[in-house]
């Protein structure tokens, strides 16, 4: 009888386990997708409505990379910059699934823990996190964390995607959810999905 349980516990964790990967390759992104940036801003607005029609896996390789993803290979520099370049600010992604973190260094999504994380009624939920490597204060970290969120609203803009940026978020609970350490700050949130008509 033990046996037998033994076995089930292993085909579960198997079957658990390939269901939900460490890590999640992204998609190269899509450079000829979208507006142009002028049209990008023109359309730019906030949504707080969407619909239920989930992203793509390109539409969310696309966002990641925009956001924050690395545009200059050789030099490993992002697409939005920072102070010192210090790159401190980090983006966890959260979905019906599991919370993730973006690795864009590998441009892939490390999976952080599983379930329903979101705060916002949205297919996807950003979250911006300033990783504190040094004696820099919370606050200094807001001008970074700005440039990737305005990088977020271009894009969902320029592709027909909808999103608004939040700093009202529980605390407590993501900063759980995401394993957050001390020196890890919550700054932004960004739900994003496609606008309900």
């Amino acid at each position: 009888m033990k046996k037998m349980i033994f076995i089930a516990v292993c085909c579960l964790f198997a079957v658990t386990s390939y269901s939900q990967p460490a890590s999640v390759m992204l998609n190269e992104p899509d450079l000829e997708s979208g507006l142009g940036i002028m049209q990008a801003l023109a359309k730019r607005e906030s949504v707080r409505q969407f619909s239920d029609k989930k992203l793509s896996h390109q539409d969310i390789s696309d966002l990641l990379w925009a956001a924050n993803g690395v545009n200059r290979p050789e030099s490993g520099k992002r697409t939005a910059p920072s102070a010192g370049n210090r790159q401190a600010i980090e983006i966890y992604l959260c979905d019906e699934n599991g919370a993730y973190r973006y690795d864009a260094k590998t441009h892939s999504l490390e999976t952080i823990s599983l379930g329903d994380h979101r705060q916002f009624d949205a297919p996807v939920y950003l979250v911006i996190v300033a990783n504190s490597t040094d004696n820099r204060s919370k606050e200094s970290y807001y001008a970074d964390s700005g440039i990737v969120s305005q990088n977020i609203s271009l894009f969902c803009s320029g592709r027909g995607l909808g999103t608004v940026c939040r700093g009202s978020m529980d605390q407590a609970k993501l900063r759980e959810a995401l394993k957050l350490q001390d020196n890890q700050y919550l700054l932004l949130n960004h739900p994003v999905g496609y606008p309900r008509e």
